[in-house]
């Protein structure tokens, strides 16, 4: 059963306004609620729409140009369906907007009606409340003049009742009791015409004052019906936002679901293909085996040619010298001719046949092989020696047999 404004605010005595505060209250607590409600949706607003800003900004900040095939086909789609949910969040702020505008127009609708109606009450409530004073004024000298009109005549009915007492006095008692009676019925015509017109101001002030709390009672009750259905469309928009933005990244599993590993790796063997077998391997060509021509020709398995040793400081080797593959005289004549060469570098052995040497020592070459690895003889022990690292003694000649010393031998 619902109750009502009217049959519960009324206050405990004539002048008490406890009840009608306290309906005032209610309405004053109702449109600080209104204002509390728009500005939640605007501070609401104002998020969706940075939300949505924001949104926009990344998807069109975002490259993703390098990409190639159908991940750039995912990649572009969520882009766009980025932006598409972004501008949908902006759309909600402004839908969002239009319900504090509806609230804003609620409220300052009830503020003017509701403020009529104080103004109303208001103007009973003085009238009411002055000719009430003057009533319990004039009672309390009604009540006065009574009692003294009473004491008036008990005083005229003692005298009487004395043989001693004069006319003159009996005459001026009575005189007195006699006024004193008027004044009391002037006092009560005062107060019954008091009492009369606050009776009809009273039952304005209260015809007007139920009146009043049924306009109250129905603008609470708009205004909490008003608030509810705003609430519950916010929330209906939110969840619709929702919905609009699973749509949005549903189209982009969709598309994804389409991305193919070997597809896209096809496009791009397709696109940059640059040759469809591995080059050549580098092969080792001996220095000796190759022609004037640029030919190659017979490849030594036994040992290959000498690597010459570093260069000395005069650069080029001069004439005279020995290089791989080359004949001395002796060698040419098939002969065995013993000759003495002095050691320019440093050479450690690295196979059993071979015979370590240092710079200054002399040896003496017995054999000058075409590998240009010569056989030396030095303290009893013989082994093979590059030939670049030894210079021919001979008083007669100023010629060095090392050449190229940049290079060292090699295996």
């Amino acid at each position: 059963m619902a109750l009502l404004f009217c049959d519960a605010f009324w206050g405990t005595d004539f002048i008490d306004q406890s009840g009608y505060e306290a309906i005032l209250q209610r309405l004053h607590d109702g449109r600080h609620m209104c204002k509390d409600v728009e500005d939640l949706l605007k501070m609401r607003a104002l998020a969706e729409e940075k939300y949505g800003r924001d949104l926009v900004a990344i998807a069109r900040k975002a490259e993703g140009q390098t990409e190639i095939g159908t991940i750039k086909a995912s990649f572009d789609k969520l882009k766009a369906e980025i932006e598409k949910a972004g501008n949908l969040h902006i759309q909600l702020s402004e839908r969002i907007k239009e319900e504090v505008l509806k609230i804003e127009v609620f409220r300052e609708h009830q503020k003017e009606q509701r403020k009529k109606l104080e103004e109303i009450i208001e103007k009973l409530q003085k009238p009411k409340m002055m000719l009430h004073k003057k009533t319990m004024e004039s009672k309390r000298l009604y009540e006065q003049r009574f009692k003294e009109a009473d004491e008036a005549e008990q005083a005229v009915g003692k005298k009487t009742n004395v043989n001693t007492s004069t006319h003159r006095q009996s005459e001026k008692v009575m005189n007195r009791a006699r006024l004193c009676r008027q004044a009391a019925n002037l006092a009560e015509k005062q107060y019954r015409w008091n009492v009369d017109q606050l009776e009809k101001t009273s039952q304005d002030w209260e015809s007007t004052y139920r009146s009043a709390c049924e306009v109250f009672q129905q603008q609470e009750s708009e205004r909490i019906n008003i608030l509810r259905c705003v609430l519950w469309d916010h929330c209906n928009l939110l969840s619709m936002q929702c919905v609009r933005d699973d749509d949005c990244y549903e189209e982009v599993r969709k598309i994804l679901e389409q991305c193919d590993i070997i597809t896209d790796n096809n496009c791009f063997i397709k696109m940059k293909k640059t040759g469809c077998c591995p080059p050549a391997p580098i092969e080792f060509q001996c220095y000796s085996d190759v022609d004037i021509n640029g030919g190659v020709g017979r490849v030594e398995t036994n040992r290959l040619s000498v690597l010459l040793p570093r260069m000395p400081s005069s650069g080029c080797p001069e004439a005279g010298s020995n290089l791989g593959g080359t004949h001395t005289p002796a060698q040419q004549r098939g002969g065995v001719t013993e000759e003495k060469y002095m050691v320019s570098y440093d050479f450690k052995a690295q196979e059993d046949d071979e015979l370590s040497v240092s710079k200054g020592q002399v040896v003496t070459i017995t054999e000058q092989g075409e590998d240009g690895w010569w056989r030396a003889w030095r303290d009893g022990m013989s082994g093979l020696v590059p030939g670049t690292y030894l210079t021919k003694i001979s008083p007669h000649s100023t010629h060095l047999a090392a050449a190229h010393p940049e290079r060292n031998p090699i295996k």
